[in-house]
């Protein structure tokens, strides 16, 4: 078999890290991970070893194998057919159905401490500034306006970098200068304390942060000596991110009590404090308008994109004449619009639970539910396709044949089920309110996330593909 031409264009190590970096790290994950304190580095560990490593080695021998445009779609539908490459590509978009809401309610409450901080545990303001920045920036995607790469660069290194960096320095400014410190530092917090099935509950948030390797996997083939480099990327990828949030999760811990962690506003609480301390306030408006440029620029850069995967499946008929419709700027103008009325009804939860950090979890849990069943069919793929289609070049291969592989991916399958599973438990940090409300709206979230592309392609007919035609 001819194997593909090589790229002209090669990534270092180091570049290739950094693209990794610029799609798991993000502040607002920070509260969520400060919840553990010093015990944080355990579980990073643990997300890593079982679920980010796997992730990312089988993604990248998925992506250099078969680098057509299409990504996760193409790879499952080359190994378990196509209904359930239409499946995958449909939960991986539907994930951000749930998140859009979480990362828009992180700008809520830090554009609150602008205008006025009790704004932040407003439900209904927070409510409103999701519902009116979403829509915006859905209509101006809809014009065909998109967030170009510099702003997204620069959103990133501003938005998220720069605070990041500042607020490492100041936790280690805090513990330096003898201020009092609100967790235990001692090694023995590094390991988990026994305790209830629920205290370990936001690990399945922490695999929401590691998540989206697959989209960075196609610059695997484009790397000097992948079998060896690509995995040095990861591993590096996963040292520099690590630092960035196990750090900056410890600046939050140090001057936050436990008890008193926002998991919206807590990044820019902890600002608040370490600012009150040092006799700083000033910056305060700034530092919250940063964080707030960095969130726009990531929602704006992600909005259209995952709309434009699921709309690529159209072309062998997925999706019926009503979501293939595009405007003259090349936009599925109803997709989007879809995405944008189911957006708001899952923000509406805000106004259902009992506080703003108790809708911001139970929508992190949603997200990262929809997530994970999309990996677990990427990583069963893995297998089925070293099986069926051995001959097809790649690139890069997860090492030692198949029993690498089989171990890669079982623990790939292994830890996101577990995360699943361990999603349904309610956070004992957190008072969520009814307990059969907070099952009942993550079974039926989830049923619908899953059941809705099955139910569509069940029932597809032969004039979709005639209409994708048309279009085309």
């Amino acid at each position: 078999m001819e194997k593909p031409k090589k790229s002209r264009r090669v990534l270092s190590i180091f570049v290739l890290a950094m693209l990794n970096v610029s799609v798991m790290a993000s502040l607002r994950n920070l509260p969520l991970v400060a919840e553990y304190g010093l015990g944080s580095v355990f579980y990073f560990g643990l997300v890593a070893l079982l679920f980010l490593i796997p992730c990312a080695l089988i993604s990248a021998e998925l992506a250099t194998g078969w680098p057509k445009t299409g990504g996760i779609y193409i790879w499952v539908r080359e190994a378990l057919g196509d209904r359930w490459g239409f499946f995958a590509v449909w939960v991986q978009w539907a994930h951000n159905l749930s998140w859009y809401p979480v990362i828009l309610s992180f700008v809520a409450t830090t554009l609150a401490y602008i205008i006025n901080p009790e704004l932040a545990a407003n439900k209904h303001y927070v409510l409103a500034v999701i519902l009116i920045s979403f829509w915006s920036m859905t209509l101006l995607n809809y014009l065909g306006i998109k967030t170009s790469s510099w702003f997204s660069t620069l959103g990133v290194i501003i938005g998220t970098i720069l605070p990041g960096i500042f607020i490492i320095s100041l936790g280690i400014s805090w513990i330096t200068g003898g201020h009092p410190v609100q967790t235990s530092l001692e090694p023995a917090a590094i390991l988990p304390k026994e305790g209830s099935i629920n205290s370990f509950v936001f690990l399945a948030g922490m695999f929401l942060a590691f998540a989206g390797l697959e989209v960075t996997a196609a610059h695997a083939g484009n790397v000097i000596n992948p079998q060896k480099n690509y995995p040095r990327s990861i591993l590096l990828a996963a040292f520099i991110t690590f630092v960035i949030f196990m750090l900056g999760s410890l600046s939050i811990a140090v001057v936050i009590p436990n008890s008193e962690i926002n998991l919206v506003a807590g990044v820019i609480e902890a600002f608040h404090r370490f600012f009150m301390a040092y006799n700083i306030e000033w910056i305060l408006p700034l530092m919250a308008g940063l964080l707030v440029i960095g969130a726009i620029a990531e929602v704006n850069a992600w909005i259209i994109g995952p709309v434009k995967g699921l709309y690529a499946t159209s072309t062998h008929g997925n999706l019926p004449p009503l979501f293939q419709k595009q405007n003259k700027k090349g936009v599925p103008v109803n997709l989007l619009l879809f995405q944008a009325i189911l957006v708001t009804l899952s923000a509406f939860i805000f106004l259902n639970m009992p506080t703003v950090s108790a809708s911001f979890w139970i929508l992190t849990a949603l997200s990262a539910q929809s997530y994970l069943v999309m990996y677990i069919m990427m990583f069963v793929s893995g297998i089925k396709l070293r099986y069926s289609k051995p001959n097809v070049h790649r690139a890069y291969r997860v090492p030692y044949k198949m029993t690498g592989m089989w171990i890669t991916a079982g623990l790939g399958i292994l830890s996101s089920a577990f995360a699943i599973f361990m999603s349904f438990f309610p956070p004992s940090q957190l008072e969520t309110g009814s307990l059969l409300f907070y099952e009942i709206f993550l079974i039926i979230g989830l049923f619908i996330m899953c059941g809705i592309p099955l139910i569509i392609y069940q029932f597809r007919q032969p004039s979709w593909i005639r209409a994708a035609t048309d279009h085309d």
